[in-house]
């Protein structure tokens, strides 16, 4: 692992146990879960989202201003609203994608949970979901909480990723392994 991802990594753990605490303490856990779909759309759907926290060429205070505006605009709580501007000040916005992920696991793991990110070329139903999370309980043990998202460049099929374990049942994959093969024989 890099270096620069293990700092990250230990910046956004000390962020999100912080407002996993709080939460918790306040008992608005719920209220954080919602605040972390809307920032992970925001992330996903928002270039310019991105660029207002990685780029460096940004003020603290127009990071801060930004973010602050920006939280409202999207209605997250006050805790997660005061976190952001806290971590804008500390110049520190850039770990959010890592903040969000270990605060959702933090949380599954409280709820004894665990997320499953799944990958698919189309979105699934809802009765897709409900089956594939199904399958996955029974294989796991535990309740299942699915992340999906959508790349359509998987041509069909998914990509489960449960804790370290991930399953490749993508027509993209099993393409590239038969031309893997044929490059070995030829």
């Amino acid at each position: 692992m890099s270096e620069t991802v293990s700092i990250s990594t230990g910046i956004a753990q000390r962020y999100a146990s912080a407002v996993f605490e709080l939460a918790k303490e306040a008992k608005k856990v719920k209220e954080i879960e919602s605040d972390l779909d809307a920032l992970q759309s925001a992330l996903d759907d928002s270039e310019d989202f991105r660029n207002l926290i990685n780029s460096p060429i940004y003020t603290r205070e127009e990071q801060g201003t930004a973010i602050t505006a920006l939280a409202k605009k999207m209605g997250l709580s006050a805790t997660m609203a005061n976190t952001l501007a806290l971590m804008a000040s500390k110049r520190r916005l850039f770990v959010l994608p890592q903040l969000v992920k270990t605060l959702r696991d933090q949380i599954a793991e409280d709820k004894g949970e665990v997320t499953a990110e799944v990958t698919s070329a189309k979105a699934l139903t809802k009765a897709q979901s409900d089956k594939l999370a199904k399958s996955l309980k029974a294989t796991t043990g535990k309740e299942i909480s699915l992340q999906t998202r959508v790349d359509e460049s998987l041509i069909g099929g998914l990509i489960v990723k449960v804790g370290s374990k991930m399953i490749d049942t993508s027509i993209r994959s099993k393409l590239n392994s038969l031309q893997n093969a044929m490059k070995e024989v030829g």
